[in-house]
C-alpha cells in the first residue's frame, strides 16, 4: 500500500464532484440535451424539466451546470435547492421545503452588469421514487408557483412518474454514455490526478463493470487509487468491484456441465460462498457467459434466463443465498445437459 502524501492530498475530494462540468458544453455525450439546453441559456427562458435515463449518464450535473451558467459562480446556491426524493419522498417534504423554497423572494445578483434571469430552481433527484401523492402535491406547486420557480425533475424511470406531473415539462432522455467518451474521460481524471495505470485494459475493466455509469466508473477508479496509486491493474479493478474472477465462471461452466453428480455442485456452492463472492454477482456473470456461448440453442438460453431471474427475485426478498445458489447451479447444469431432438447437447 502506497503512503499518501498529504502535501500532495490534503482534502479528499471525491473526483464525480470534483470533475463535475461546470459548463452544459462540458456534459459528456448528450448532444440533443447540450444543444437544447444551450438555447435556454442564451435567451434566459428555462422551462421546466424532466431528465431520465440510466444512472450516470449526467443527469444531476447537466443541471447543476446549467444553473451555474444561468445565475454564475458561487450566487447559483441562493438559486437552486437540491432534494433526493429517495430520502425524503413524503408529501410532508414536497409541502414543507419544496413550497417554503417557492414561496421566497428571489434574491438579487450581486453583479448588475451580470444578465441574471428572475427565476429560482428546485431540483428533485431520484423522483420516482417519490409516492403518487407526493407527486401530485407538486404538480400542484408547480402550478401555483411557475410564474418564478422552476423544476427540474430527475428519474431513472419516466414511467413511474404520473402523467399529470410529466406532461408539464419538457422532457429529455440521457442515454448511456459511450465506450469511447467514458474511457477519455477516465485517462483526462487519471492524467489530472497522477494516477498510472498497467494498461489499457483497466479502463476497459472499468466501463464493461459501470455499464455505462460513469459515476460508478470514477468511484471505482478513485477507490483503487487510494490504495494503489501507481501500476493500477485489472485484477484491481475486479477485486475492488467485487467482480468473480473470470477464471471462476470458466471453473463454473466446466463443472455444471460435466458432472454426474449433485455433490460436486454442491461442493462448488460451498467454494464460491467461501470465497466470499456476492450470490448476485456470481449469477449475472454466469448468465453472461453462458449468453454468449453460441453452442447453447436459443431455447436453452431463455430457461436459463428464467431461472436466473427467478433467482434474483428469490435474494433481493431476502432468500437463503446458499439455497438459492445450490437451486440455480443445479437447475443451469441440468438445463445444459439436457440433449435436443437430434442427440447433441445444444
Amino acid at each position: 500500500m502506497v503512503d499518501l502524501d498529504p502535501v500532495q492530498r490534503p482534502k479528499f475530494t471525491p473526483w464525480v464532484e470534483k470533475y463535475r462540468p461546470s459548463k452544459v458544453e462540458e456534459v459528456s455525450h448528450q448532444l440533443e440535451v447540450v444543444a437544447a439546453l444551450r438555447k435556454s441559456i442564451q435567451t434566459g427562458q428555462v422551462p421546466h424539466l424532466m431528465f431520465y435515463g440510466p444512472p450516470g449518464t449526467g443527469k444531476t450535473s447537466t443541471i447543476l451546470a446549467l444553473s451555474k451558467e444561468l445565475f454564475g459562480g458561487e450566487f447559483f446556491k441562493q438559486r437552486v435547492i437540491e432534494l433526493n426524493a429517495s430520502d425524503e419522498r413524503g408529501i410532508a417534504v414536497v409541502r414543507e421545503k419544496v413550497k417554503k423554497f417557492a414561496q421566497r423572494k428571489i434574491a438579487k445578483h450581486p453583479d448588475s452588469n451580470f444578465n441574471c434571469p428572475s427565476i429560482q430552481i428546485v431540483i428533485l433527484d431520484e423522483a420516482d421514487s417519490m409516492t403518487i401523492d407526493a407527486q401530485a402535491a407538486l404538480r400542484r406547486i408547480i402550478e401555483q408557483y411557475s410564474s418564478n420557480t422552476r423544476f427540474c425533475i430527475i428519474c431513472n424511470y419516466i414511467s413511474k412518474i404520473i402523467d399529470p406531473l410529466a406532461s408539464r415539462c419538457v422532457k429529455f432522455r440521457f442515454s448511456p454514455i459511450a465506450r469511447d467518451a467514458q474511457i477519455d474521460r477516465l485517462k483526462f481524471i487519471c492524467e489530472k490526478e497522477n494516477v498510472k495505470v498497467e494498461s489499457d485494459d483497466v479502463f476497459q475493466s472499468l466501463v464493461d463493470i459501470s455499464a455505462g455509469d460513469l459515476r460508478r466508473s470514477i468511484n471505482t477508479l478513485q477507490t483503487a487509487s487510494t490504495f494503489k496509486q501507481n501500476n493500477i491493474t485489472k485484477r484491481d479493478i475486479e477485486s475492488i468491484s467485487g467482480i468473480v474472477p473470470h477464471e471462476f465462471i470458466i471453473k463454473v461452466e466446466q463443472i455444471i456441465s460435466n458432472t454426474d453428480g449433485f455433490s460436486d455442485v454442491q461442493f462448488l456452492t460451498q467454494e464460491l460462498l467461501w470465497e466470499g463472492f456476492d450470490v448476485q454477482q456470481v449469477i449475472y456473470q454466469i448468465l453472461d457467459h453462458l449468453m454468449s456461448n453460441p453452442k447453447l440453442s436459443d431455447l436453452k438460453k431463455a430457461r436459463l434466463s428464467e431461472i436466473i431471474a427467478e433467482t434474483d427475485v428469490k435474494l433481493i426478498q431476502g432468500g437463503d443465498e446458499e439455497i438459492n445458489l445450490l437451486y440455480t447451479l443445479s437447475s443451469v447444469s441440468r438445463i445444459i445437459k439436457v440433449k435436443n431432438k437430434h442427440g447433441s447437447h445444444q
